[in-house]
């Protein structure tokens, strides 16, 4: 190591990133690397998702792991992840109170469907509608669903939290998640080229 260049990253902490990516994924969800905030926690990775129907995509998303060794305040351990999914939704659905409480379980019951263990869980779900006026006027009005959470994880191996996440954008794209004995595809990005690693 010369001076100036930065420590290798912990163990833990290149354990849990290499578990960001699924060997499978439904055929649905195409991800991707993305980059991941610097200010938040000492190590960081990202991975953003998408759900298409044919060429319609339904949903988007992010899955942001941060790592700290000596933890932050309001987490449960040195780990954290930070989700994000928004998706289109009918007028109707949006305008429905059970929205919020129906949106959050969606996460919840993902998450213990897949056994991963987790604390500390907090999130918003917010409903957006899009009007446009003068020159937009014509431009039909949009809804949005969009669902923002955090939870501590409880063990470094997050491959069961990034499959309750790409169910959640599912559920939110209005796609049922996979019966248990339905097997995944690998990810799309992996069959058309080879995915290229993580940048810490």
């Amino acid at each position: 190591m010369t001076i100036g260049d930065a420590p290798p990253a912990p163990a833990a902490f290149r354990r849990a990133l290499a578990s960001l990516r699924p060997a499978q994924v439904r055929p649905e969800i195409e991800l991707e690397d993305i980059p991941a905030p610097q200010r938040l926690a000492p190590y960081s990775g990202a991975v953003g998702g998408s759900v298409y129907r044919g060429d319609d995509e339904l949903a988007v998303g992010r899955l942001i792991m941060l790592f700290d060794p000596d933890g932050q305040r309001g987490w449960d351990g040195p780990f954290r992840l930070v989700a994000y999914v928004r998706a289109d939704m009918e007028p109707e659905i949006t305008s429905d109170p059970m929205l919020g409480p129906v949106a959050w379980s969606w996460l919840t019951e993902s998450l213990e469907s897949h056994g991963a263990g987790y604390a500390a869980a907090g999130g918003t779900v917010t409903r957006a509608v899009s009007e446009g006026f003068g020159d937009k006027a014509a431009d039909p009005v949009t809804t949005e669903l969009e669902l923002r959470a955090s939870w501590s994880p409880l063990e470094e191996d997050l491959s069961a939290h990034v499959a309750a996440w790409c169910d959640l954008m599912c559920l939110a794209a209005g796609i049922p998640p996979l019966p248990p004995d339905v097997a995944a595809l690998p990810p799309r990005s992996a069959r058309r080229e080879d995915p290229e690693p993580f940048r810490t």
